[in-house]
């Protein structure tokens, strides 16, 4: 398979801090990146760069071939960890913002995965727990026709039950000629999902490889490596 993103020496600082330093990797069509690391570690500012939304101070990023720019934000989809809508929108609104806002949103496969996560469209969004708005904002981003789907924190305090519905909508709804990076802490609940991982630390790489062989190499799970790693860092 091709790469669908190449990443090169990236850097991104704010003032004298470098959350980003010199970052470096590759992902294929069809694979799913874990982009684990705590609080701190550069994780969302990496998102945001390769979502077009900051701009690094140095190297480079690729989508497709593509610079980061204005054609490689129509081939990407950022779930951030705030939520983007109007709380005064019922989900209906939302649907209807999202359809105006990007060419490529399928109205119909966005009803099959509301009906999926079982949300009403005449909910509104002030009413709705954080729960029920973390999978409506996947709902969202899902029926796109994006290449590259970034999420961030895409379980963040949300109940088990809806955590389970979230990382099946995952795993069954993007495709081959696509891929993932998931941002989470809660490494146990998505860990199965990932194809390769990466973490980060004060926004170096300090690991990263094909999850099978590292769990293989270092007779752990994800999550428990994950562990390990950060309690000898920090």
């Amino acid at each position: 398979m091709k790469n669908l993103l190449e990443v090169q020496n990236l850097t991104k600082k704010y003032g004298s801090k470098i959350a980003v330093d010199d970052v470096s990797f590759t992902l294929e069509q069809g694979k799913i990146l874990g982009l684990l690391g705590p609080n701190g570690s550069g994780k969302t500012t990496l998102l945001k760069v390769l979502a077009g939304i900051q701009h690094p101070n140095a190297g480079t990023a690729h989508i497709l071939g593509n610079s980061i720019g204005v054609e490689t934000k129509g081939q990407t989809a950022f779930l951030s960890d705030v939520n983007p809508l109007f709380t005064s929108m019922k989900v209906d609104d939302a649907i209807d913002f999202y359809a105006d806002f990007f060419a490529d949103f399928d109205k119909v496969k966005c009803d099959e995965l509301l009906d999926f996560m079982k949300l009403s469209k005449n909910h509104r969004i002030k009413a709705m727990s954080k729960g029920m708005i973390e999978k409506l904002n996947l709902s969202l981003i899902f029926a796109r026709r994006a290449r590259l789907f970034l999420l961030d924190e895409p379980l963040g305090g949300v109940d088990p039950v809806a955590r389970e519905r979230i990382v099946t909508t995952i795993i069954k709804t993007y495709s081959e000629d696509s891929s993932i990076i998931i941002s989470s802490h809660l490494v146990h609940d998505v860990e199965n999902t990932f194809d390769e991982v990466l973490m980060l630390h004060e926004g170096k790489i300090i690991l990263s490889g094909d999850a099978e062989d590292l769990r293989s190499s270092h007779g752990l799970s994800i999550n428990d490596l994950f562990v390990k790693t950060f309690q000898e860092l920090l």
